[in-house]
């Protein structure tokens, strides 16, 4: 079945006539140009055929089309093919425009191989449809709403960070960041908070290249746009300068968006695109368009198509005839029919391994990952470590060793963190690289994206376990994707502080007690570390480090809050809970465990806060007569299954001591493991209970105490 607008396309040109001659190198789009812009523009409205032709024929995947954006060819030609893109899932004409200038690949091919998620794809090999290059300076997006902004104001933060700081990134330091999206994600909470973070950062005199590009076709899927709200709330923003442009104006949006390109490139702050467009075909090839919308409503829209503006435009000027162009536009169907027709039948990703290669080869050569021998204060002693001191000291060594390394969040900076455990970083080490941030999660965590692509290596900081949950897709759709839909083409190495769990004596109520960390560890390739002991949580910062410069690890760091200035095990000046630095590069690597103690009895298994109360818990069980080790798992994920394994058949009881939640809590994922690994003696689990956690001492009646660790060990010890 025919599209109505290919219909209308072709009765168009037919009644078109020159009205004017222009020499063809005249204007500032002259005739080579324009046709050009033209070519990429038909190559992207062909592929949107395609894509409903071959969906229609069960043979392509993807059928979101650019039809009625391919305005944004003109956005890409005003660009310089080195200036990082960060494009949405409406941008064909973009992609085709910039391969053309660049040269060296086949985008028509390239884009078709994605419909039929064909593992020849260049940049995703079959995991999705993207417009997405290396070589194209493209950073690839999937089927994204607006949680793209925050990392495209990483990238333009990082391109003026890493200028001042004297390290090479991928792009021209007088590069700009484009970003596009639609007017129905700009009301995203993502993209108002990446904006509102441009437009901060900006006013505080740091560099921002960023362009902003909203292409505006009045609505999302079936739910219109107020008229006028792009503008409306664009248009008179302080601080961020405002261009506007029709998509059917191809000279008006060319001069519109070089303007807009070379305001950010001259000035380095940020600026807003306003292209106004329509969306042509529906929603995607499933969308049917009649059910929301009326046939004159769709119709009348065809007359803003940029396509036949581009070629009104040829006509008129008597670049082209109606012939021509319409010899132009079949010809072009043919290529890409023709084209298609050739990769049918291209192989598709057919086993669980080559799906998972991209995180399989990350997590192998994160686990291979070393770091160096830790920087030594001439020889002094050392003394022992709060687990506070230790972390402190790990991120000097990192700032020292790395000069690419940053850190930053709220409130790290002049105060050195709420609990003190980054202070005098940033007298240390500068303003440029220890820095305070405004509160936002989602910010934060785009800036360490940004800055990870860059060649930077950011260490962020979410203030609280709790708050993360604001942000958690920017880990799980943004971080943890990037390599997996590049192919590790691209990668964005990061650590993430976050300060975590509870037993802070009832203090701060959930948001600042909070065990909740299945989000987490439910994110395919997060590298999620866990320290207990001083020395660990040194060694273990240290690992994390070097897993994300080696392999481009996503590294999640949780600190025990409760732990930071802990000293003693079991008495007041005891000094048990401290620790000296650890002076061996393989104290800690991922996905291996620590054991404590040598009994026969009963293996505890536990982490973060549960470990010290296990090892309390240990002692009066000896006083019993009942030996026990406790094995500290460290890493959340993976988790340590060998050493799990080991320890469990050593002894041939488990209790499992969990301080998050007994429904969707660490436990889960470790009983399993003894599960399917044969272990056939006895396992308990102890938990906190499934709730928030309260203020003041009701907090207790929830989480997990050393009393039921007692209770439990007793009880499972004395099993026949």
């Amino acid at each position: 079945m025919g599209e109505n607008i290919d219909e209308h396309f072709v009765a168009a040109v037919t009644h078109l006539h020159a009205q004017s001659s222009i020499a063809a190198d005249e204007g500032p789009l002259p005739a080579a140009r324009l046709l050009d812009l033209f070519d990429a523009q038909l190559g992207s409205r062909h592929l949107d055929l395609a894509a409903r032709e071959l969906r229609a024929a069960g043979r392509g995947y993807y059928t979101i089309g650019s039809a009625g954006h391919e305005s944004n060819a003109v956005v890409a030609a005003a660009l310089r093919t080195t200036d990082p893109a960060l494009l949405h899932y409406r941008s064909g004409g973009f992609f085709l425009e910039r391969a053309q200038r660049v040269g060296g690949s086949d985008p028509l091919r390239d884009v078709l191989l994605g419909m039929f998620a064909a593992t020849a794809e260049p940049i995703a090999g079959g995991r999705h449809k993207v417009f997405g290059r290396v070589d194209l300076t493209i950073v690839p997006q999937t089927s994204t709403i607006a949680s793209h902004l925050p990392r495209a104001v990483g990238v333009a933060f990082a391109i003026g960070r890493a200028a001042r700081l004297r390290i090479s990134t991928p792009w021209p330091a007088d590069a700009v960041t484009v970003c596009s999206f639609g007017d129905a994600s700009a009301s995203h909470s993502t993209a108002v908070g990446a904006i509102n973070t441009a437009i901060h950062t900006a006013y505080q005199g740091i560099p921002l290249p960023l362009l902003l590009v909203c292409e505006d076709n009045g609505i999302g899927i079936s739910v219109r746009t107020p008229t006028g709200w792009i503008a409306t709330s664009f248009s008179q923003r302080a601080g961020l300068a405002y261009f506007a442009a029709e998509g059917d104006d191809p000279t008006g949006t060319y001069e519109a968006a070089h303007a807009a390109a070379e305001w950010v490139r001259t000035e380095r702050r940020p600026a807003f695109l306003h292209l106004r467009t329509v969306r042509l075909m529906g929603h995607a090839g499933s969308d049917f368009e009649p059910g929301y919308r009326s046939p004159q409503e769709i119709s009348a829209d065809y007359a803003r198509d940029p396509l036949l503006a581009t070629a009104r435009l040829l006509v008129e000027h008597g670049f082209c005839t109606p012939e021509q162009v319409l010899h132009s536009y079949e010809d072009k169907r043919t290529q890409v029919r023709t084209l298609a027709d050739h990769l049918r039948g291209e192989a598709e990703l057919d086993s669980p391994s080559a799906v998972l290669s991209p995180l399989t080869e990350t997590l192998r050569d994160a686990l291979s990952a070393r770091p160096t021998a830790p920087v030594r204060d001439n020889g002094a002693p050392e003394t022992a470590l709060t687990l506070a001191q230790a972390v402190n000291r790990a991120l000097d060594d990192t700032l020292t060793e790395f000069p690419e390394a940053l850190l930053f969040g709220e409130d790290v900076a002049r105060k050195g963190g709420v609990y003190g455990v980054t202070r005098g970083l940033r007298k240390r080490f500068g303003a440029n690289r220890v820095f305070d941030t405004l509160l936002d999660e989602q910010s934060i965590l785009g800036l360490a994206l940004g800055a990870g692509l860059a060649g930077l290596l950011p260490i962020a900081e979410i203030q609280y376990l709790a708050y993360l949950h604001n942000a958690a897709d920017q880990l799980r759709g943004e971080a943890a994707t990037l390599q997996f839909f590049s192919r590790r083409q691209y990668r964005n190495p990061m650590v993430v502080r976050i300060a975590g769990y509870g037993y802070q004596k009832g203090f701060g109520g959930h948001f600042h007690n909070d065990n909740a960390v299945a989000a987490l560890r439910d994110i395919p390739g997060l590298v999620i570390a866990s320290p207990a002991r001083p020395d660990d949580a040194a060694a273990m910062l240290r690992t994390c480090v070097a897993a994300a410069r080696q392999s481009g690890a996503v590294c999640v760091y949780l600190e025990p809050i409760a732990l930071y200035h802990t000293r003693d095990l079991h008495e007041v000046g005891d000094d048990g809970w401290l620790a000296p630095y650890p002076a061996d590069v393989d104290h800690a690597p991922i996905g291996r465990a620590r054991t404590y103690g040598d009994g026969d009895d009963l293996t505890l298994i536990s982490f973060g806060n549960g470990v010290r109360m296990s090892l309390r818990v240990c002692r009066r069980l000896a006083a019993k007569g009942i030996r026990v080790r406790v094995l500290d798992i460290r890493w959340l994920a993976p988790l340590p299954r060998t050493d799990i394994l080991r320890a469990a058949a050593s002894t041939g009881r488990v209790l499992v001591v969990d301080e998050t939640r007994h429904a969707g809590g660490v436990g889960e994922g470790i009983v399993t493991i003894l599960v399917e690994g044969g272990f056939g003696g006895p396992i308990v689990r102890v938990t906190s209970a499934d709730s928030f956690i309260p203020l003041g001492a009701a907090a207790l009646e929830v989480l997990l105490s050393e009393d039921e660790i007692e209770a439990a060990s007793t009880e499972l010890a004395q099993r026949r």
